[in-house]
């Protein structure tokens, strides 16, 4: 049995002190990876360059000893893979051509033709699985299928997702169709890093809270089981973190429903709540608001105390509510890593 604290964590073990890692770790709030960005010249270049990518995975592991290092990535390749244009419009982010009926989805690729695109990710995870500390864990990755659709159909992210609900109601079954190449997609994808080396995978459904009733059972709780429950087929052991951003009630029994190995919660949660309703069912991560990464100072330590206390009582994996912003400073992370590993 390994000894690596998050794959303690995700086998459902209570630890003294909860491992941690920090969704965005390696980013824009990092010199060094200001420095990488402009080596590469642009960010889908650095995404693509394996031997980039992997330094500023490795960046923040260096300066701050986390506990898990997640590939560098962006959850729009897999769409770019499967035929969309993809580019990034420098202070605004992501922008994707727009898929917006039944012909578009049929335009697609084959699932199988995604490799050809994404091998230099794959060579990323290799570099990493070599590289990365003995007692690291790697994490790779990769968009949900609602929330990589919605960027397809809407052409950037937007906080209502009108284009995607629209689309939705105008042809379900072209919708439901572009769900499940995606899942495909993600599932062949996802095996891919494993293979490379990746040791836990997390798939992040940013905009599942938009998602109410029988729409969130079917495009966020249904395809993330599929995508599990095939991982698991594959790759016996493979621990899976699902991440149903500001999914609120959905989140209850979210683990169980689906087979992810832990639940990973936002900051409009709280750790009392996530530890009563969630825990239960297994390991939580989470949820520290990312703006006392900004704001520092004593808020910072009492609040991710407070959040290791909540979560004491069962296994607690420590991060984020959701990435960190690229005004945080670095210094606080240290502040954070003290308060929580004392």
């Amino acid at each position: 049995m390994t000894d690596k604290t998050i794959l303690r964590a995700l086998r459902g073990e209570t630890q003294p002190v909860p491992p941690v890692w920090l969704m965005r770790q390696a980013g824009r709030y990092l010199p060094e990876y200001r420095a990488t960005r402009a080596k590469a010249g642009d960010f889908l270049t650095l995404c693509y360059t394996p031997d980039l990518a992997a330094e500023v995975t490795l960046q923040p592991i260096r300066r701050f000893g986390f506990d898990a290092a997640i590939l560098f990535a962006d959850i729009l390749l897999i769409g770019q893979a499967l035929g969309a244009k993809l580019w990034f419009a420098e202070g605004e982010g992501p922008r994707m051509s727009t898929i917006t009926d039944a012909a578009g989805v049929a335009a697609l690729r084959p699932v199988e033709a995604i490799h050809e695109t994404l091998a230099p990710v794959y060579e990323t995870v290799r570099i990493l699985s070599r590289e990365l500390p003995r007692e690291t864990t790697l994490i790779g990755f990769a968009g949900a299928p609602w929330t990589v659709a919605t960027y397809m159909i809407a052409g950037r992210g937007k906080d209502d997702q009108a284009g995607a609900h629209a689309f939705k109601a105008a042809d379900r079954a072209a919708f439901t169709a572009l769900i499940d190449h995606i899942a495909a997609a993600t599932v062949e994808y996802l095996s891919a890093q494993i293979e490379a080396g990746a040791e836990v995978v997390k798939l992040f459904d940013s905009w599942a809270g938009s998602l109410k009733g029988q729409d969130f059972t079917d495009f966020a709780l249904a395809p993330t089981a599929r995508i599990i429950a095939a991982l698991k087929a594959r790759h016996p052991g493979i621990p899976v973190i699902a991440f149903p951003r500001e999914a609120g009630q959905g989140y209850v029994g979210f683990a169980r429903a689906t087979g992810a190995d832990c639940i990973a919660v936002d900051n409009s949660v709280s750790a009392d709540w996530a530890a009563e309703h969630l825990q239960p069912d297994g390991c939580v991560q989470g949820n520290l608001d990312p703006r006392h990464m900004v704001t520092g100072g004593p808020d910072l330590v009492a609040e991710a105390k407070r959040i290791v206390r909540a979560f004491s009582g069962g296994p607690h994996i420590f991060n984020l509510g959701h990435g960190i912003t690229p005004d945080a400073d670095p210094e606080n992370v240290h502040r954070l890593l003290e308060a929580i590993r004392g």
